[in-house]
């Protein structure tokens, strides 16, 4: 048996792993802004302040906004999802064989990407961040973020989303506000064709089970997509090298990333009890 991989089943398994990774992989990738295909170990955000529109009298010059522009910085790490399989595994006609590896190494690099957003969101630093307070998510808590977004002018563009854990959604599913009919009518009922993500006080609320706990206190957050950045070197990669020490294939799908808050204001942990 030759020894070679062919070109066409390394591209093919490439892009299984690459249309896995975009069906199912993470959960957040989506929820924030991206910076794609940087040349580098680092990546830049562009921060740009307010400005205010004001009146001039007639021939004046015009007035300038003098609108303030920062930047944040975020170092890219690689990452990579590698597993052997034995060369008499006939890994190259066994369809479900790849389906199952490309799906694995997907769902790998998927919860890495979603692990680095949820990092930084656990190290943020809103003076408006919730303590847990012994309890659980309550109605209290939700209208409190409301305020706070509203309070410190975070668009309200539909760009709002608040990831809560499997608890946290049945704290919710609890409060006659986020899941009775009389409050939000019928089609937004949440447990309608049994969704786990839905909009309501102008964030769409969804479920992830990977998010930060200690003991029995959890991290949730409310964000804006604009607040948190994802920068990638390149999309997902896929190499396939034999090892004739294993008489195995070593396939390596690998990327390189990093996540950042851009702007504290629009990013608030709220910590509830499970």
């Amino acid at each position: 048996m030759s020894t070679s991989i062919s070109t066409a089943f390394t591209k093919q398994f490439e892009a299984e792993v690459h249309m896995a990774y975009q069906r199912m992989g993470s959960k957040l990738r989506n929820t924030v802004r991206q910076l794609n295909n940087v040349t580098g170990s680092q990546a830049r955000f562009q921060k740009v302040g307010t400005g205010t529109a004001v009146s001039k009298s007639r021939h004046a010059q015009v007035p300038t906004m003098d609108i303030s522009h920062s930047t944040v910085d975020v170092t890219l790490a690689d990452y990579y999802a590698a597993d052997y399989v034995d060369r008499l595994d006939e890994l190259k006609t066994n369809i479900d064989e790849r389906q199952v590896l490309s799906q694995s190494a997907a769902a790998a690099l998927g919860r890495k990407t979603d692990s680095l957003i949820i990092d930084v969101l656990d190290a943020g630093t809103n003076s408006a961040n919730i303590a847990h307070g012994s309890a659980a998510l309550t109605l209290a808590k939700s209208l409190t973020v409301y305020e706070a977004f509203g309070g410190a002018d975070v668009p309200d563009d539909g760009g709002r989303y608040f990831v809560v854990s499997p608890a946290g959604w049945a704290d919710l599913l609890q409060l006659d506000q986020f899941s009775r009919a009389e409050y939000i009518g019928e089609a937004g009922l949440p447990y309608a064709g049994g969704m786990t993500a839905k909009r309501w006080l102008s964030f769409t609320w969804f479920v992830h089970s990977g998010l930060s706990i200690s003991s029995t206190t959890r991290e949730c957050h409310a964000f804006h997509k604009s607040a948190v950045g994802v920068a990638n070197g390149s999309e997902i990669r896929t190499e396939i090298n034999y090892i004739p020490e294993k008489v195995s294939n070593l396939i390596t799908s690998y990327m390189s990333m990093g996540a950042t808050i851009i702007d504290a204001n629009g990013a608030i942990k709220v910590q509830i009890t499970e």
